[in-house]
């Protein structure tokens, strides 16, 4: 019993959220004792709702990785999701919930097609997910010609009304993040369908061997992260109370930073989603509180790069030393 209490907290320092963990809590400690605003119930429900539209992002984008793949779309599929969305609620006059049905079945269609060109026709996934990049923000673009959509029923805007906790105002987007990350945690984390995924990531020859249909799961990885991709576009439109199609242009890299921060890596096969959503969280950290030290935003990016960099560097050299 106490060789099992003593080797507890060696487990939890070595697994992958440990290092991502600890950074956010300096990082709060820092701006908590550098701002007077910080510790507030408010500002952090503001950090969620920052975070959560890239956050969600980020939960697709990390069972790519999770593959040793990458998704330089994801931004501009959501967005694209986000106008078929509000299009077909304002000016086709489709119900709303059909409308919502119709813009998360177009993302999970782009995650299809991706999966299909990487499998069947061996496409590196990130010249497929660049190519469909350019697709999905040309169709954006056209289909919206260019406005933005406004006057839209309050079924694309309820998650962003909020509830009271406490004294706190949250909002019913920030709650189904949270819960998405915890349902993808339990879902990668207890399932046979989550141990495939790992094993595609670690050695797709291997897991083939193995009896895994690697080419179905792994389209089946593309089109689920196409479908998370929808659900963060509805979130988009409901914090954001319109249809924009110039949303999104650089959340494809935001959630890259995220699942990198989060201690996942990049080479596949190991990370956990949770850390994905400590990662969304010190990027929300940084900015909002170089935001309330009154630090200009171009040194809030410059952070951001510098923290990325650093975290890519720890993942190689920890590879180094487990080879």
């Amino acid at each position: 019993m106490a060789v099992m209490e003593a080797s507890l907290p060696r487990r939890l320092v070595s697994t992958p959220v440990a290092g991502p963990l600890a950074a956010l809590l300096l990082a709060c400690l820092f701006f908590g004792l550098n701002t007077g605003q910080f510790f507030t119930g408010p500002n952090f429900s503001l950090i969620i709702q920052q975070v959560m539209v890239v956050g969600t992002l980020a939960i697709g984008q990390t069972l790519i990785i999770l593959t040793a793949g990458i998704d330089l779309a994801c931004g501009a599929v959501m967005a694209f999701g986000g106008i078929v969305m509000t299009k077909l609620a304002v000016d086709s006059g489709l119900p709303p919930l059909l409308a919502v049905a119709a813009g998360l079945a177009v993302c999970a269609g782009f995650g299809l097609v991706n999966g299909l060109l990487v499998t069947r026709i061996s496409l590196p996934p990130f010249i497929v997910t660049l190519g469909m990049l350019n697709v999905a923000f040309a169709l954006t673009h056209i289909y919206s010609a260019e406005q933005t959509v406004t006057d839209l029923p309050a079924l694309l805007t309820f998650l962003g009304q909020t509830f009271q906790v406490g004294q706190t105002n949250v909002t019913y987007g920030s709650l189904l993040t949270i819960l998405l990350f915890l349902l993808f945690a339990y879902l990668l984390g207890s399932t046979a369908w989550g141990r495939h995924v790992y094993a595609l990531g670690n050695n797709p020859e291997v897991a083939r061997l193995s009896g895994i249909r690697t080419s179905r799961l792994l389209v089946g990885v593309y089109t689920l992260a196409g479908l998370v991709y929808g659900v963060a576009a509805l979130l988009l439109v409901s914090r954001t109370g319109v249809g924009d199609p110039q949303a999104g242009q650089t959340d494809n890299l935001d959630s890259i930073t995220a699942v990198v921060l989060g201690g996942t890596s990049l080479f596949g096969g190991r990370g956990l989603v949770l850390g994905t959503l400590v990662g969304a969280l010190i990027v929300g950290v940084f900015r909002n509180g170089l935001q309330l030290m009154g630090v200009a935003s171009i040194y809030q990016t410059l952070i951001t790069g510098v923290l990325v960099i650093l975290a890519v560097a720890v993942d190689q050299l920890s590879r180094r030393r487990t080879r």
